[in-house]
């Protein structure tokens, strides 16, 4: 099942924490994955926060508690997302384990689809994986290596469009896609409504009664238009404190 976005959050504060970085920290915990860029240093970027501070006086004040807009992005392949699945719901170093063990299962770097299709189910689950998550990316590799998922044909296809490719993979949801969206495809104008940590970081910032559900979290975030992903990732900072230097 898919974290967060299939609409379960837990209620615990590590549960909170796991789902809010269970997918960035799958992208970065890994020194050969692609590196930051900083998108301040981009006119686009400035103009969002820009936006975002006059948009918005609630956020313009997280702004300026966060700081500088630093995401950390991976490349729109197979990779991330397979890692993506590796890493639901588990602690980053037990699923950077798990995923290190699969890599060399697989015996080529970067987890060729072909080679992880492959792999018999028995095989996948002395990695560590369960059983769900070993089908999961069985049926996940047999889709890519066949053809029918084109990863190079995905940044030219509008965001709905690319939701729907992803989440006919068994294990990615909507909340998986998301993400892929977001720090994959660094879509500009993301808003995960499924997010326990966003639902989380809003009732904060806008002193809400209760959790915000998908039409409330729209109208808020409608004057956010087009840089929702910017204010995502703000929202999601808000709750780790000061982003790093």
């Amino acid at each position: 099942m898919d974290i967060a976005a299939d609409e379960h959050p837990g209620d615990s504060h590590a549960r909170l924490k796991t789902e809010m970085w269970a997918y960035t920290s799958l992208l970065l915990s890994d020194a050969r994955m692609p590196r930051a860029i900083t998108l301040t240093l981009l006119p686009s970027m400035r103009k969002a926060v820009t936006h975002l501070r006059q948009a918005d006086p609630v956020l313009a004040a997280l702004i300026e508690r966060v700081g500088p807009f630093k995401p950390q992005y991976a490349e729109p392949t197979f990779r991330a997302l397979a890692r993506s699945i590796v890493f639901q719901q588990l602690h980053a170093r037990a699923a950077s384990t798990i995923y290190a063990l699969l890599e060399a299962g697989c015996g080529e770097e970067g987890v060729p689809p072909a080679a992880l299709a492959r792999l018999r189910l028995p095989k996948l689950r002395t990695f560590g994986l369960s059983a769900q998550k070993s089908a999961y990316l069985k049926d996940f590799s047999e889709r890519t290596a066949g053809g029918e998922l084109d990863f190079a044909a995905l940044p030219a296809l509008p965001d709905r469009d690319v939701i729907a490719v992803l989440t006919r993979v068994k294990g990615v949801g909507v909340w998986t896609a998301h993400m892929f969206l977001l720090f994959a495809l660094r879509r500009p104008d993301i808003l995960p409504v499924g997010d326990y940590a966003i639902r989380a970081a809003m009732q904060k910032a806008f002193e809400l009664p209760g959790l915000p559900r998908p039409p409330e979290i729209e109208h808020i975030a409608a004057p956010w238009r087009p840089w929702a992903s910017v204010a995502s990732w703000y929202l999601w900072r808000s709750l780790d404190g000061p982003a790093a230097p």
